[in-house]
């Protein structure tokens, strides 16, 4: 079963006793129900409620490690930093760890750290030990593959870093914001998105109807009107940022969705359960 190194991935580390409480305090999921086995999303924001980083968290023997994009580590590091006062805790990131993904049943060493990716069960688990312990017989591409196929978003390929929401970027779907914990930086504009609904703008994914999906970046229109962009891509399929008020229109006036002259058809991914145009139902998966 595929098993796919992830260089474009890297780990931050928070050790030491008050670790929990630091990230509990500023993060958007809720570190204190992190099962024992379990990557759960979460993000960083700005106090504008804006993702600056998004990963995965984990549990470790004496604290925690955040699955983050590779050129964000760093940052994430030096962000996190700023909120630790005096508070004993080690922030460091570890490159001394390669990380997989296994999807479709696949396993590996029994020295590997496996924890299970709770985005989506269909996503497999996360896989974190020196690169030797790993038996890949997939390509990063074949998981991005994957992941595009499911309908799962990934910060800086599908939404940009700093300038969108967690609804946007279908966090609210994917369990990576609690909306009970308490407070957390930018907590009060995401949590009056959810209770007043006004995600007016959502990650879908897509399908080309000549087998071939749009570069990264590229205008989705119709008509004259931008609907959004284009994100991440794997041959016929795609990630796509959009207005659903814009779709809706776009659909009751009968004009074909484009992005580099290309026709293609979004869905709502099966896992999201937010409001879509009435013309449009859920992706089959």
């Amino acid at each position: 079963m595929p098993i796919a190194l992830l260089p474009d991935r890297a780990l931050v580390t928070l050790t030491g006793p008050d670790a929990a409480a630091l990230l509990q305090g500023v993060l958007t999921c809720n570190v204190e129900t992190l099962g024992a086995a379990e990557a759960r999303l979460g993000a960083l924001l700005t106090p504008q409620g804006k993702i600056q980083f998004d990963f995965l968290i984990s549990r470790i023997a004496d604290g925690y490690r955040l699955d983050v994009p590779a050129d964000q580590a760093a940052g994430l590091a030096k962000r996190l930093s700023l909120y630790k006062l005096r508070a004993e805790v080690a922030i460091a990131v570890d490159p001394t760890v390669a990380i997989a993904a296994a999807w479709g049943g696949g396993t590996t060493a029994a020295a590997v750290a496996t924890a299970a990716d709770s985005r989506l069960a269909d996503l497999g688990a996360r896989l974190y030990a020196a690169a030797g312990a790993f038996s890949a017989d997939a390509a990063e591409e074949d998981y991005h593959a994957h992941r595009i196929a499911l309908g799962i978003p990934e910060g800086g390929r599908d939404f940009p870093l700093g300038d969108a929401f967690p609804h946007e970027a279908l966090m609210d779907q994917l369990g990576g914001v609690d909306f009970r914990k308490g407070c957390y930086v930018g907590q009060e504009v995401v949590s009056r998105m959810q209770h007043r609904g006004t995600a007016r703008t959502r990650i879908l994914p897509a399908t080309y109807s000549d087998g071939e999906a749009a570069a990264p970046g590229s205008e989705v229109t119709a008509g004259r009107k931008v609907l959004g962009v284009t994100g991440s891509r794997t041959k016929g399929r795609g990630l796509v940022m959009l207005r659903l008020d814009r779709l809706a229109d776009a659909l009751a006036a009968g004009e074909p969705l484009r992005a580099e002259g290309r026709v293609l058809g979004v869905a709502r991914p099966a896992f999201a359960s937010f409001a879509m145009p009435d013309a449009l139902g859920a992706a089959a998966g």
